[in-house]
């Protein structure tokens, strides 16, 4: 081999480390920059002489092949923004928008996101953050599209359905029934009645309206009177009776030597001055109780009203209206549904992140500003769910931290000095070798 060669061999090693510097710089320059993947230098030989067989001649050096990344996790730091997402896992945000005036979608692990003038979710760059915003079922799917935050008031639910789950105690005394001496008195509902909840209601326009809710256990109407396991069920608005088919034939639930129910009769309240700014309206659509599942119905008996041998007591009560609210705060679950919370204490489902997933990620491009792009190597985009076929789970209020191992890149860097060095004495070496051939003449 020529010394000349030589000199060249070593140069190419030159060049080589000093590249594989620059990917060891990268890396520490971007030690702090959320959601960024650290790269190592991958390097091959170079054969000057290669018949397809074996080599025929010593290397022609080396050089570096690429900058490869490593998507290995990085450590999750807690923010308290709940605007900052991470994602726990495999997968990539979806980010809409132009990049060095390319426009299309790129992808990164930086979460870092605020709520720009429109409502829309945004990197600090200001690509908008790509979403499920249809609701399937109960969950989001369909098409992908921008994630907007109404931020305007959030009008209020008209009640349709009543809930109740509690026990009517065994040992309560019974009453005549309807029409006796001691039925039920809209006027008088605590002395006759056994036990009785309040709840609130809202209207078309979000108003509140209270109602009250009348057990009463009644005998059989014979003569001596017989104790039965039959309740009356009264609603009362104000001092008025609004359970449909009050006062004459209020419903009856009815129970087993159990306790367990066994027949509800259907419960619906209509209250005629319903809209409170307009008295004279016709009554609201009927709002629906739901007292259980009877056994009568194929159910069990013993979810929603009961009849065991202890104090008279509620568990649950709910009712699925509410009043108009403004937006407080986000949440979003790990699975990427973004919540609202509302002053009113609501939590309604807006939207579902999308997540990004690729056959290789080492085969993705980088596009700068922290993004990645699709290339034929890294093999076609699919999105999905967070949590979902092999994504990872969102963690909200956090972001994810740099991969970048601060020492290991200062071994990088010594072991790529030393070897420049090395290369740097073979050229040396080199020129040594040329001084002593010129001076052969002499």
């Amino acid at each position: 081999m020529s010394v000349t060669k030589t000199m060249n061999t070593a140069v190419a090693g030159l060049r080589a480390q000093q590249e594989a510097l620059g990917v060891a710089g990268d890396n520490i320059a971007n030690t702090n920059t959320v959601g960024f993947k650290q790269s190592r230098a991958l390097f091959e030989d170079i054969l000057g002489n290669f018949n397809g067989q074996r080599s025929s001649g010593a290397g022609s050096g080396a050089r570096m092949v690429r900058a490869q990344q490593i998507f290995s996790q990085g450590a999750l730091r807690n923010t308290g923004i709940p605007n900052d997402l991470a994602i726990s896992g495999d997968g990539f945000f979806v980010y809409a928008g132009s990049v060095d005036g390319l426009e299309g979608n790129f992808y990164s692990r930086d979460g870092s996101f605020v709520i720009n003038a429109e409502g829309l979710l945004v990197s600090n760059a200001g690509l908008k953050l790509q979403g499920f915003t249809q609701p399937i079922g109960s969950s989001f799917g369909g098409t992908v599209g921008d994630i907007r935050i109404k931020t305007l008031t959030l009008p209020p639910l008209e009640t349709t359905k009543v809930s109740i789950s509690a026990n009517l105690d065994a040992n309560s005394p019974a009453f005549d029934p309807a029409g006796g001496a001691n039925a039920f008195d809209p006027a008088d509902p605590s002395n006759t009645s056994n036990f009785s909840t309040s709840l609130t209601i809202f209207d078309s326009q979000g108003n509140p309206r209270a109602l009250d809710t009348y057990f009463v256990r009644v005998n059989d109407g014979a003569t001596p009177p017989n104790l039965t396991n039959n309740w009356e069920v009264h609603v009362l608005d104000g001092n008025t009776d609004v359970t449909t088919g009050a006062p004459a034939n209020p419903p009856i639930v009815t129970f087993d030597s159990s306790g367990k129910l066994v027949s509800a009769d259907p419960v619906t309240i209509s209250i005629p001055s319903w809209d409170t700014n307009n008295p004279g309206a016709p009554g609201n659509p009927l709002v629906t109780f739901s007292l259980g599942d009877a056994i009568g119905a194929g159910g069990t008996g013993v979810t929603g009203l009961t009849q065991y041998g202890q104090r008279s007591a509620i568990s649950a009560q709910s009712q699925n209206g509410y009043a108009p609210a403004d937006l407080t705060s986000l949440d979003v679950a790990a699975d990427g549904t973004i919540f609202g919370v509302y002053s009113n204490s609501q939590r309604l489902a807006i939207a579902s992140v999308a997540v990004a997933r690729f056959g290789s990620n080492d085969g993705l491009g980088r596009a700068g500003h922290n993004l990645f792009s699709e290339t034929s190597d890294s093999g076609q985009v699919s999105l999905g769910a967070a949590s979902s076929g092999g994504r990872g789970a969102i963690v909200a209020g956090a972001v994810e931290l740099s991969n970048v191992d601060i020492g290991a890149q200062f071994v990088d860097m010594i072991s790529f000095q030393r070897a420049f060095s090395a290369n740097a004495k073979t050229i040396t070496t080199a020129d040594e070798l040329l001084v002593e051939t010129v001076n052969l003449k002499r």
